[in-house]
């Protein structure tokens, strides 16, 4: 998938959950979209790629493309670390929320991800999409109608509180 199509995935799902918790909807939907980008630190043409070089060619380095990073080993330990020295748990909760939309879009190309990493199984669903194509193209104007949704559900809540 692209890096927008990320984008608006991170944005659904942390306004998604924002409709269903009492944490701050802007601290989630802005980690959201941090933990959207995170996983593809490991391809250096990626938006979070091309701002972090020398990381985004680490990572590449020691894992490859779309493994430890498109992994739950990954998920599991940024949970761990974020939990450990972040103070706001909506920024927790958001670039959770933001990596799982990525790993599930991600799932759906033909590639498949290494979601069990350090095995080296590919997931992915049983359709799948080329990445850039009509069908993404589909998918990210679904997300953004989605966020649309969600998004004004939060914006009549805090205008019903002024």
């Amino acid at each position: 998938m692209l890096g927008n199509t990320h984008i608006v995935g991170g944005i659904t799902a942390s306004l998604a959950f924002a409709q269903t918790s009492n944490e701050s909807p802007l601290l989630l939907v802005g980690a959201g979209v941090v933990g959207a980008l995170l996983p593809d630190i490991c391809h250096s043409g990626s938006k979070i790629g091309r701002t972090f070089p020398i990381s985004s060619k680490i990572v590449n380095r020691l894992f490859g493309h779309r493994s430890f990073t498109h992994s739950l080993l990954f998920l599991v330990l940024v949970a761990l670390l974020m939990d450990a020295i972040v103070p706001y748990r909506s920024l927790t909760i958001g670039i959770l929320l933001g990596m799982a939309s990525h790993l599930i879009l991600d799932m759906g190309t033909k590639k498949g991800i290494k979601l069990f990493f350090p095995i080296k199984i590919s997931v992915r669903f049983p359709l799948t999409i080329k990445t850039g194509s009509s069908a993404e193209k589909i998918i990210f104007a679904g997300l953004c109608m989605l966020s649309l949704y969600f998004g004004y559900e939060i914006i009549l809540d805090i205008v019903s509180v002024v």
